[in-house]
């Protein structure tokens, strides 16, 4: 099957000047093929820029290449030691810090209201988020789940956010 070319619709146009004020924080996300899909759809979404802290792989592994598709060398990132420093400089630079999990005190996602520029956290794929991390959060957010398991894969929920975000935000700037 041969593929078509991409070609700007109408539609599309209205995304062609259009950066999202956001990052997104990887808090010791085991698998690098879920890094490596953090890449990629933070690409698609126009991300500012991924830290990753903790075990959280750092590219160049094949295995984030393999799910990245190239994403990994155009998404500006850094390395981050402390997760909670870095927190408090987004805070200084502005930005709100959202965990997203599924505490007491979370927002439903389509609820929530982010404060633009933003900074969203995602953590280990079964423990969630550090205490102290979550603590030190403005907002946490939750993904509203109506079937039997209460948690996407950590890659996918992060596709539902950072698609949400851009959604929320074009609503806002985009006429």
């Amino acid at each position: 099957m041969d593929r078509v070319p991409y070609r700007a619709t109408a539609a599309s146009q209205a995304y062609s000047e259009l950066r999202l004020p956001a990052a997104i924080l990887l808090d010791n996300v085991r698998s690098m093929y879920n890094v490596g899909a953090f890449f990629r759809t933070a690409d698609g979404a126009g991300i500012e820029k991924l830290f990753l802290s903790g075990i959280t792989a750092r590219p160049p592994k094949s295995a984030i290449a393999k799910t990245a598709l190239g994403a990994e060398t155009r998404v500006p990132w850094n390395a981050v030691d402390d997760p909670s420093s870095a927190i408090q400089t987004l805070r200084g630079d502005g930005y709100e810090v959202a965990a997203i999990e599924t505490s007491t005190r979370a927002l439903d996602l389509f609820d929530w209201r982010p404060k633009f520029p933003v900074c969203v956290l995602f953590g280990h794929e079964v423990d969630g988020l550090a205490p102290a991390l979550l603590d030190s959060c403005d907002t946490h957010v939750r993904i509203p789940m109506l079937g039997l398991k209460h948690s996407l894969n950590v890659a996918s929920a992060g596709a539902v956010v950072m698609y949400e975000l851009l959604r929320k935000y074009r609503a806002l700037h985009v006429a």
